[in-house]
């Protein structure tokens, strides 16, 4: 996720328009919409400052990689289009079987 996704869905989520973030940070709107088309390149810190004037926080964390929808996605096509269609169809009756055990155990 980009710098300027990140302000985007933090002022969003804050309910504020650019206009109130801009005056949260002592800047102007266009510079706002400008960091939220990706025009500007933000900072790390100018991010952080950004969410904080949303009280939301950014935490960065280091995490294991997670390559397992690559390997679906190579598992099936290893396989013709036929058989991937067959796969998702019988995905799809077990989802649906289980949405149904579900309400009726709730009924």
């Amino acid at each position: 996720m980009q710098g300027a996704d990140l302000i985007r869905e933090a002022r969003r989520r804050a309910g504020l328009t650019q206009r109130e973030l801009a005056e949260r940070l002592n800047t102007t709107q266009s510079a706002i919409a400008r960091l939220e088309r990706g025009r500007t390149e933000p900072s790390y810190q100018r991010v952080a400052a950004a969410l904080r004037a949303c009280s939301l926080e950014l935490v960065p964390q280091l995490l294991p990689a997670d390559d397992s929808d690559w390997s679906i996605a190579s598992t099936n096509l290893a396989v013709d289009a036929e058989a991937r269609v067959r796969r998702h169809q019988a995905a799809l009756r077990f989802a649906v079987a289980g949405q149904k055990a579900l309400a009726d155990a709730g009924a």
